[in-house]
């Protein structure tokens, strides 16, 4: 993946992007969420996209978030449409024992949150989205070869041209670095369903 081709929504406290190799700083108080359960609104983290109109490809990236250890401190993989229209999977930071492994997706301003809790001494996550149309798949791996699935979900604004990356932020008052490697836009490994027939209109 062309890392030159990514554009930045907020720049944050400090970057660098080298080879295959991209460092993003955090800045303390920078999230996504919206609406949900909390009534905040937060829209500060930065994200670095690419964009596209291919319908049909997957996303994959390797995260190094050994430096992070305060509360809700995060890194992943991101498809932001604009503030109200979005989703994320990443390791949120939440003590000396265990992390939450998750994922939320944003329609139209009100955003969920899926997650399991995973041993604090995990550093590192590989990451796969997925895009059939306007539904999307999120996956998580521990060592990049074997992928379980974390999520399947629709974004209502995802059918056209998206813009999709890595994001890192610190919600609480926090700075780490958050490291992203082995970057690769490949074919669509999530195949079409071949189930149950969908139901006619």
């Amino acid at each position: 993946m062309n890392i030159e081709s990514m554009h930045w929504t907020r720049e944050p406290l400090a970057w660098e992007a080298d080879g295959g190799k991209i460092e993003i700083t955090t800045a303390p108080h920078t999230d996504l969420w919206q609406r949900t359960y909390y009534h905040f609104r937060n829209d500060s983290a930065p994200v670095l996209q690419a964009e596209t109109d291919e319908k049909f490809f997957s996303f994959t990236v390797k995260t190094d978030f050994t430096a992070s250890g305060h509360r809700f401190d995060q890194c992943g993989v991101v498809v932001y449409l604009d503030a109200e229209n979005w989703l994320k999977a990443s390791v949120e930071y939440e003590n000396e024992r265990f992390q939450h492994l998750g994922s939320v997706v944003t329609n139209h301003g009100y955003s969920d949150w899926a997650t399991t809790a995973i041993p604090a001494e995990v550093k590192t996550m590989w990451y796969r989205l997925s895009r059939r149309e306007d539904d999307y798949r999120l996956e998580c791996s521990y060592d990049g070869e074997q992928f379980t699935q974390m999520r399947v979900c629709h974004l209502w604004e995802g059918a056209g041209t998206i813009r999709f990356g890595v994001y890192a932020c610190s919600p609480e008052d926090s700075s780490f670095k958050a490291v992203f490697t082995d970057l690769a836009v490949t074919d669509c490994v999530w195949q079409a369903h071949d189930g149950q027939q969908p139901d006619e209109d």
